[in-house]
C-alpha cells in the first residue's frame, strides 16, 4: 500500500504524464511510457525501501539484544543517544542528534535569550568551570568570576552528576540557586537569582576616533541580528559616520535569512545573495533580498578570520562578490554546509545537512569534502589544480577552494597551530586566570610584559598543557603500540631522546610566535577586567586589522581601486 500511494501521489510520475498528454501523443503511446516510468520509479523506491528498512531491522534487534542480555545493567537512552551521534559523526561534524536538553541549548543559540545565570560554562575532564562571565546578569551580580569551578548546584554534587551541569542553572525566573565554587583552592559559597538572558547579536558598536568610521562588531546570526546591526547603523550615521566597519571575526554563523538581510541593508532589492545546490530538488534554493536597502553607497569594509563561518561566510562572499565591500583579514573557516533541524518523537531533533551554500559568482564555500577520506579518516580540502576562478560583478577574479578569501591579507588574523594548541588546552586562559588574581581590584589591566611571557613559557612545562601537535600524538602512539608488542623497555632511550627533542621544538615555536600569543593573553586579561565590551573597545585603538580598514576606507582611490570602481 505504502508503495502504491507513493507511485500515484509521486509529482514526478505526474509531470511525465502532463507532459505527454501537452503534446498530444496517443494513450497507445503514452501507456507504455508511463507503464516503463512507473516500473522504473517502483524498482528505484522498492531498493532503497528494501535497504534501509533490512537495516533498521538488523539495529533495532541488535540493540533490543545487547539490552537484555548484556552483563551488567544498561542505560537504554544512553547507548541510543551514544548510537545516534557516532553513526551521524561518520557523515560530517554538522549532521547530529539532539536530546531533548540539545534541542533546548539549540533555541537559545537561535535567539540569544534564555533564563539563566549569564556565564559560559564548560566541562573539563569531569570538572565544571565558568569560562565567561557576562556583565549585569545573574553570574555578575553575584561575583561569579571566570575560572571559578561549580563544586555543587544546590543539593547536587557535580562530581557525581554526568550529565550537563549547564541545565541545572537554568529555569524559571527568580528563582534562586545556591552554589558552592572553588576559586584559587579557596571553597566559596552564593546564591544566584535567575533571570532573563539575552546575548545581543552587536554587541558592540561606535564611532571611531576619526569621528567620520563607525565600527560594529556583529557576534552571531540569531533572530535579530539584521535589526539590531540596522539600529547600529542608522545611529553610527547620525553621529556622523560616513563609512563602515563590519567585523565578522570570530562570528560561526546562524540563521540563513539573517544574512541576506544584513546584506539588504548594502544592496538593491531583488540582489542573489546566496544559492544551495542539493542532490535533492526540494533543497535547492536561490535566496535574493526583498527590501529597499539602507545604504547603497557608503564605503564598507568587512573583517574576517579563521573563524569566521557560514552566515558570515556568506555576508563576506556576497559583498565581496558584488564589489559592495572591501574585505580584509585572513580567509574564513570555509563552513558551506547548509543545515534544517527536523523533528523526531520525544521532543528530540536530528540537524541534517541539505545543500551546499554557493556565493552569488558561484563559489562553493565547503572547505572540506567530508565524502572523501584521507588515511587517517579526515576529510580532505581541494588540491591546487582543483581550485577554480570565478568573476565578481565587476569583473574581479576570486577564487574557490573553500572559505572566503580576504582582498587584503592581515596575518594578524591568523593564528598558528602552536597558538590554537595553548588556546585549545585552556594554558591562556588559565595563566590569566592566575594572572589576574594578583592584582584583581586593578583600576585598569595590566599589559602581558615579557616578565609575564616567560613566567607562561614556564607554566605551561606542566603535563596537562599537551600541545598534541600531530608529531606529539604520532610519537605517543608508537609507545603504546611498543608496550602493547612488549617491546617499550628496549626503545625507552631513543623515545626519551625524541620526546625531549620535540619539547624543545615545541618551545622553539612558542618562542617563535611570542608577539602572536602575548596578544591572546592580553586579550584574554582585558576580558577579565572589562567584559568583552572593553575588549571591543581595546579592538578599536589597538588591532591592526581595523587600521588597516581604515585606511582603506580613507582613501577612495584605493578603495575604488580594489573593488574596480
Amino acid at each position: 500500500m505504502l508503495l502504491i500511494h507513493f507511485l500515484f501521489n509521486n509529482n514526478y510520475i505526474r509531470s511525465i504524464k502532463s507532459f505527454y498528454m501537452k503534446i498530444h501523443l496517443p494513450k497507445k503511446v503514452v501507456i507504455p511510457v508511463l507503464a516503463s516510468a512507473f516500473l522504473w520509479v517502483a524498482v528505484s523506491f522498492k531498493n532503497d525501501f528494501f535497504e534501509i528498512a533490512k537495516q533498521i531491522e538488523i539495529f533495532t534487534n541488535t540493540f533490543k539484544t545487547v539490552n537484555q542480555n548484556y552483563v551488567d545493567e544498561t542505560n537504554p537512552g544512553e547507548l541510543m543517544d551514544v548510537a545516534l551521534k557516532s553513526m551521524l559523526k561518520e557523515l560530517d561534524p554538522y549532521t547530529v542528534f539532539f536530546s531533548e536538553q540539545d534541542v533546548l541549548k539549540f533555541k537559545i543559540n537561535s535567539t540569544g535569550e534564555y533564563t539563566g545565570i549569564g556565564a559560559m560554562v564548560q566541562r573539563k575532564e569531569g570538572h565544571v568551570f565558568l569560562k565567561e562571565i557576562f556583565k549585569g546578569f545573574p553570574a555578575d551580580k553575584a561575583g561569579l568570576k571566570a575560572g571559578d569551578e561549580i563544586i555543587q548546584i544546590g543539593d547536587i554534587k557535580l562530581a557525581d552528576y554526568k550529565d550537563d551541569a549547564s541545565q541545572l542553572l537554568r529555569g524559571s525566573k527568580n528563582t534562586s540557586i545556591a552554589l558552592q565554587f572553588l576559586r584559587q583552592g579557596q571553597m566559596k559559597n552564593t546564591t544566584l537569582v535567575l533571570d532573563e538572558v539575552e546575548l545581543k547579536a552587536v554587541p558592540y558598536y561606535s564611532l571611531l576616533a576619526d569621528k567620520t568610521t563607525g565600527y560594529i562588531v556583529l557576534s552571531k546570526f540569531t533572530e535579530t541580528a539584521s535589526k539590531e546591526t540596522k539600529a547600529a547603523l542608522l545611529e553610527l550615521k547620525e553621529q556622523g559616520a560616513t563609512k563602515i566597519i563590519l567585523d565578522l571575526r570570530g562570528n560561526p554563523g546562524g540563521l540563513l535569512h539573517e544574512a541576506v538581510n544584513i546584506c539588504n541593508l548594502f544592496v538593491p532589492k531583488g540582489e542573489v545573495i546566496v544559492t544551495t545546490k542539493s542532490k535533492n530538488a526540494k533543497h535547492n534554493n536561490t535566496y535574493a533580498t526583498r527590501n529597499e536597502p539602507l545604504d547603497l553607497d557608503i564605503p564598507l569594509a568587512i573583517i574576517v578570520n579563521g573563524k569566521s563561518a557560514s552566515a558570515s561566510e556568506i555576508v563576506s562572499g556576497a559583498l565581496q562578490d558584488l564589489d559592495r565591500a572591501v574585505i580584509i583579514g585572513s580567509r574564513s573557516f570555509g563552513k558551506g554546509l547548509v543545515q534544517r533541524p527536523l523533528n523526531l518523537p520525544y521532543g528530540t531533533q536530528v540537524k541534517v545537512t541539505i545543500s551546499r551554500y554557493y556565493t552569488p559568482s558561484g563559489r562553493c564555500i565547503q572547505a572540506l569534502d567530508y565524502s572523501r577520506k584521507d588515511e587517517n579518516g579526515k576529510a580532505v580540502k581541494k588540491t591546487k589544480e582543483e581550485i577554480n576562478a570565478f568573476k565578481t560583478k565587476a569583473g574581479r577574479t576570486v577564487y574557490d577552494g573553500g572559505g572566503i578569501s580576504p582582498d587584503i591579507a592581515v596575518t594578524e588574523t591568523k593564528t598558528s597551530s602552536i597558538t590554537d594548541a595553548l588556546t585549545g588546552n585552556d594554558a591562556i586562559f588559565d595563566f590569566v586566570t592566575q594572572l589576574y588574581y594578583k592584582n584583581p581590584n586593578a583600576s585598569k589591566y595590566p599589559t602581558i610584559s615579557d616578565a609575564d611571557f616567560s613566567a607562561f613559557k614556564s607554566f605551561i612545562k606542566q603535563d596537562q598543557y599537551k600541545l598534541d601537535t600531530e608529531t606529539e600524538i604520532a610519537l605517543e602512539n608508537v609507545l603504546e603500540k611498543a608496550k602493547k608488542e612488549q617491546i617499550e623497555s628496549s626503545i625507552t632511550a631513543q623515545y626519551e631522546q625524541l620526546r625531549q627533542a620535540l619539547k624543545k621544538s615545541e618551545e622553539t615555536e612558542v618562542e617563535k610566535y611570542k608577539n602572536e600569543i602575548k596578544r591572546l593573553l592580553q586579550e584574554e586579561l582585558i576580558v577579565r577586567y572589562t567584559y568583552k565590551e572593553g575588549l571591543y573597545k581595546y579592538f578599536t585603538q589597538n588591532a591592526t586589522e581595523i587600521q588597516k580598514a581604515q585606511e582603506i576606507l580613507n582613501s577612495v582611490t584605493e578603495y575604488n581601486k580594489i573593488l574596480k570602481k
